[in-house]
């Protein structure tokens, strides 16, 4: 079996918790299954970032005319031409990892993953262009796919809810999830970013409001006021950047919170490993990685429990019943400092269970 998969899409750095499936499935593609072949196909932009899985003799990179950061361009190019190379390269399914199906396309059988349905939940934070674009395309893709996977039940409840017609042709398929050890970064990333190990709090989250960092923030400012030393530090891209910044002066709490942006996997591992807490505010999520990569370096978790994020996190976390209540998140965060830390495992999200269900949908199309 020959299976395409679309990577135009990714802009290297800047696409959160999507990038990271992505390339954790790929990671277990070439690690996983040698039965098939793997056919990527990148933009010139982003080519180099893929460029390792040529290495591998199932795996191969087909670099299409397209810049990734063009985003426009690159949508009408997917629409017009994806098919066409996908059909040159003799693929037997496309795997579209983001709502882009392509219109133009042939007799090859399309699996497409959709994540969430955020705009139609908080169209607020939406152009009027940007949610009929995006309506237009979770129903074209919906009607039009051989398959359809989401990445928890919450998800797949929500889409037939809007979409009855995908009832029967959508699967769950949480995502992979990859936990390696920490490197011993101590020194370098205390004096990059101004912490000390075991006194941070930490959150993985862009500034996007559905994120809710306007709570953690208030919960900061609360902690600065009682004589608390402890800082907080996010990772992420993409958001409100300058709304965030502002509250920070706003509250007087520049001091006591570190943003450090895009990070590498060995610095979040790091950050992960030596925080006090893990916080997670967000009260909405199509599955929400962090809190049980967290959770598996042994890490005490306060977060909500809103859409998926209890699904996922089977009820092993500490939980705030009001997302937006600064007194249950202090409260919490008191109680999470009395529990031992305890690595979780998380069977399911291992990438060798993930990927062996990919292959098993990819291949039910050819049967």
């Amino acid at each position: 079996m020959r299976v395409g998969i679309d990577l135009l899409w990714v802009r290297p750095g800047k696409c959160g918790g999507t990038e990271s499936v992505i390339r954790n499935l790929l990671d277990g593609f070439a690690r996983y299954d040698r039965e098939n072949q793997y056919i990527l196909f990148t933009a010139e932009d982003n080519a180099e970032s893929f460029a390792e899985y040529n290495g591998y003799p199932h795996m191969l990179c087909k670099v299409c005319p397209v810049l990734c950061v063009r985003q426009p361009r690159r949508i009408l190019w997917e629409n017009l031409y994806l098919d066409r190379f996908a059909v040159r390269e003799r693929a037997d399914v496309m795997l579209i990892p983001v709502y882009s199906k392509p219109i133009s396309h042939s007799s090859i059988p399309y699996v497409s993953m959709i994540h969430d349905l955020q705009a139609l939940h908080y169209p607020q934070y939406f152009s009027l262009a940007r949610r009929m674009f995006l309506k237009r395309s979770w129903r074209y893709t919906c009607r039009t796919s051989a398959r359809v996977i989401t990445i928890s039940n919450y998800c797949k409840e929500d889409l037939i809810a809007h979409y009855p017609f995908v009832k029967d042709k959508i699967t769950t398929i949480y995502n992979p999830i990859v936990t390696e050890g920490s490197p011993e970064l101590t020194e370098d990333i205390e004096q990059k970013y101004g912490i000390v190990s075991g006194e941070y709090y930490y959150c993985v989250s862009s500034m996007l409001p559905h994120k809710n960092l306007n709570t953690i923030l208030r919960v900061m400012a609360s902690l600065k006021k009682k004589g608390s030393k402890n800082k907080l530090v996010i990772s992420g891209v993409g958001g409100r950047q300058k709304e965030f910044e502002d509250l920070l002066e706003e509250m007087k709490i520049r001091d006591c919170v570190v943003t450090t942006g895009f990070v590498s996997n060995a610095e979040r591992d790091w950050l992960y490993s030596h925080c006090k807490i893990f916080l997670f505010p967000s009260v909405f999520e199509g599955f929400g990685m962090p809190p049980i990569e967290a959770m598996r370096r042994g890490k005490r978790v306060v977060m909500t429990k809103e859409s998926c994020l209890l699904e996922v996190t089977e009820g092993k976390a500490l939980y705030v019943e009001d997302p937006f209540d600064v007194d249950q998140w202090l409260e919490r965060m008191e109680k999470a400092k009395t529990l031992p830390e305890r690595e979780e495992a998380f069977e399911q999200y291992e990438l060798s269970h993930i990927t062996k269900q990919y292959v098993e949908v990819l291949r039910s199309l050819l049967k």
